[in-house]
C-alpha cells in the first residue's frame, strides 16, 4: 500500500512578522538551518512516502520550487496550486481526489502542515507508522499533543484519559478561553490538536461524502476544471472560490465516529509566535538566544531571556542590549520589532495596524513583500528608495534570465558587480562583465541573461516619477509570465 505525504503550505504567519509576510510566509522561515517547509517534506520522506503533494498558494510556487531544488534528496513532488486560500477542508479533499486518481483509493495520506517544528524525527516516524496501520483499518487518525500549559491558541481533543496508546476521540473542542483551558488540563482527558492527520483516500472521501458533501462536490468541480501539467494542478479561480471556507476539523473530524487519536511521543511546536522561535534555539547561560544567517556581533550587557533575530543582507551588524529582560528583537533591512516575549502573540495586532494605515502601497509593502524577494530567476532586494529613485541589488542565478520587458515610467542604470552576462537593449545585445555599466532608457525593451558559471550580481538604479513593482510589461519570459499591467500605479494582485 502506497503512502503520499500531503504538505499543507498555507497560512500567513502574521505573528512572526517582520520575517513572515504574505508573499513570504512562515513555511519559508529558516529554523535550524532549514526552512520549516523542507523539514515537513523530510518527515514525509522518512515515513516512506512515494510522492510529496504540496498544497500551496499559486503565488508561492517559485518559493516552494526553490526549497525543493536546494534539497540533497529531492522528492517526487506534485503541486496543487490554490488561487486563494480555502482552509484545510477543501485542501484535503482536493489532495485526496488527486492521490486516489494517481495511486488508487487505498493510498494512505499523511497530512502535515508545513509550519511545524518537530525536533525528534525518529520518534515522529515511529508514531506516523502507527498511524498508517490504523488508517489502513479505516480509521481517521489525528495526532494529539499532551498539553504542558493551558494554551488558548490550540484546539483540543477529548478522550477517556490521556495515555500512551491510541484512543477513540470523544469530541473536538475549538480554542478555549484561559479558564476553560485550565479546566481541560485539570481533567487529564484532553490533548492539543496538532492538525496532523492520517487516513486512506477512500476513508476520507467517504467521510466527506457523508458529513460534508458540499465540500466534496465543490472539490470535484475544481478538479474537473483544473489545468494539469507534468507536476502540478492549477485550479480555476471561479470554480475554486465556490468551495466552502471550512477546516477539516469542522467539515469531517468533529462529525465522524471513526476518529482515533495517537498520542505524540515527539516534541512538537507550531512555531506560532516569536517566543516559540526562541524556544527552538539553544540558550546561553543567561537564557538569551540568537538567530542569524550572517555574522553579527551581539553585545549583551545585563541581558536575560532575550531573543535576537537579524537579517542584514550579508552586512555585518553590531547589536547591543543593555539592562533588558524577556525581549524579542527582530531586525530586517526594512523593519524592526521590539516586543516583550510574553506578548509575542500581539505581533498580529501590529500587522493589522499597518494594513489599516494603508501603508502597503507599491512604495511600502512591509507586510506583503520580504526585504529580499525571491523570483524564478533569482532574488532582488531594495537597498535605498527616495522620491525619484530606487537602488536594488539583483542576483540572477546561473543559467537564468530576466524577462524581455519594458517600463512606462522609469529608466534604469545597471552596473554588474559580479559575474558575466548578455544585456539586451532594444535590438542590440551587449556582452557585459563585472565592473561594466549599461543604461536602459524609459520605454526601451531590455533583458539580462546570466551566461557565467556563477551567480550574477547587479546593482540597479531606477529613476522616474513612479517606481512600483507593477510598472512592468513582459514581452517574453522563460517562466510563463509574459504580459503585464498597462496601468502602472495600480497595486498588483
Amino acid at each position: 500500500m502506497k503512502l503520499v505525504s500531503v504538505i499543507l503550505s498555507g497560512g500567513a504567519g502574521t505573528r512572526l512578522w517582520p520575517v513572515s509576510r504574505r508573499a513570504h510566509p512562515k513555511p519559508f522561515m529558516v529554523l535550524g538551518g532549514r526552512t520549516l517547509l523542507e523539514q515537513a517534506i523530510v518527515r514525509g520522506q522518512g515515513c516512506g512516502a512515494v510522492e510529496t503533494m504540496i498544497v500551496a498558494n499559486q503565488d508561492h510556487l517559485v518559493l516552494t520550487q526553490a526549497v525543493i531544488a536546494a534539497m540533497a534528496n529531492k522528492p517526487r513532488t506534485r503541486y496543487l496550486l490554490e488561487p486563494k486560500g480555502r482552509n484545510t477542508g477543501p485542501a484535503v479533499a482536493l489532495a485526496a481526489l488527486a492521490a486516489a486518481e494517481a495511486h488508487g483509493q487505498d493510498v494512505v495520506l499523511l497530512v502535515l502542515p508545513a509550519d511545524h517544528l518537530i525536533a525528534d524525527a525518529q520518534a515522529f516516524v515511529a508514531d506516523a507508522l502507527r498511524a498508517v496501520e490504523l488508517a489502513r483499518k479505516g480509521r481517521l487518525v489525528v495526532f494529539g499533543i499532551q498539553p504542558s500549559s493551558p494554551e488558548t491558541g490550540f484546539g483540543y481533543i477529548e478522550v477517556s484519559k490521556v495515555g500512551q496508546e491510541p484512543q477513540t476521540v470523544l469530541r473536538f473542542v475549538e480554542k478555549p478561553n484561559l479558564a476553560i483551558a485550565q479546566e481541560y488540563l485539570a481533567t487529564g482527558r484532553f490533548y492539543w490538536n496538532s492538525g496532523m492527520f492520517c487516513f486512506t483516500a477512500s476513508t476520507i472521501l467517504g467521510a466527506f461524502r457523508k458529513h460534508a458533501p458540499d465540500v466534496l462536490d465543490a472539490a470535484k468541480e475544481s478538479m474537473a476544471t483544473a489545468e494539469a501539467r507534468a507536476d502540478s494542478l492549477s485550479f480555476s479561480a471561479e470554480a475554486f472560490c465556490l468551495q466552502p471556507d471550512i477546516s477539516l476539523d469542522y467539515a469531517v473530524m468533529e462529525r465522524a465516529d471513526n476518529v482515533t487519536v495517537i498520542p505524540a511521543k515527539f516534541p512538537w511546536s507550531d512555531v506560532g509566535a516569536w517566543s516559540a522561535v526562541a524556544d527552538a534555539h539553544t540558550a546561553d547561560a543567561n537564557g538569551n538566544t540568537l538567530a542569524c544567517q550572517e555574522a553579527i556581533d551581539w553585545v549583551a550587557v545585563d541581558t536575560t531571556g532575550t531573543h535576537v533575530h537579524v537579517e542584514s543582507h550579508g552586512q555585518k551588524r553590531v547589536v547591543a542590549t543593555i539592562g533588558v529582560k524577556d525581549l524579542v528583537v527582530v531586525h530586517t533591512p526594512d523593519a524592526l520589532l521590539v516586543a516583550n516575549k510574553w506578548q509575542a502573540q500581539d505581533v498580529k495586532k501590529v500587522v493589522n495596524t499597518l494594513t489599516q494605515r494603508h501603508i502597503d502601497s507599491p512604495q511600502h509593502q512591509s507586510t506583503l513583500l520580504p526585504a529580499e524577494v525571491i523570483r524564478p530567476w533569482g532574488t532582488y532586494a531594495t537597498l535605498r528608495e527616495e522620491s525619484g529613485y530606487k537602488v536594488k541589488r539583483i542576483v540572477v542565478r546561473k543559467g537564468q534570465s530576466l524577462s524581455l520587458q519594458y517600463h512606462h515610467r522609469r529608466a534604469e542604470h545597471w552596473v554588474l558587480v559580479r559575474g558575466q552576462g548578455i544585456v539586451q537593449i532594444g535590438d542590440l545585445e551587449y556582452p557585459t562583465s563585472a565592473g561594466e555599466y549599461r543604461y536602459v532608457p524609459l520605454g526601451e525593451r531590455h533583458r539580462l541573461v546570466n551566461t557565467g558559471a556563477d551567480d550574477l550580481i547587479l546593482v540597479e538604479v531606477q529613476c522616474g516619477d513612479y517606481l512600483g513593482e507593477d510598472d512592468i510589461v513582459r514581452l517574453a519570459d522563460l517562466y510563463g509570465r509574459a504580459g503585464g499591467d498597462s496601468n502602472p500605479g495600480k497595486p498588483r494582485r
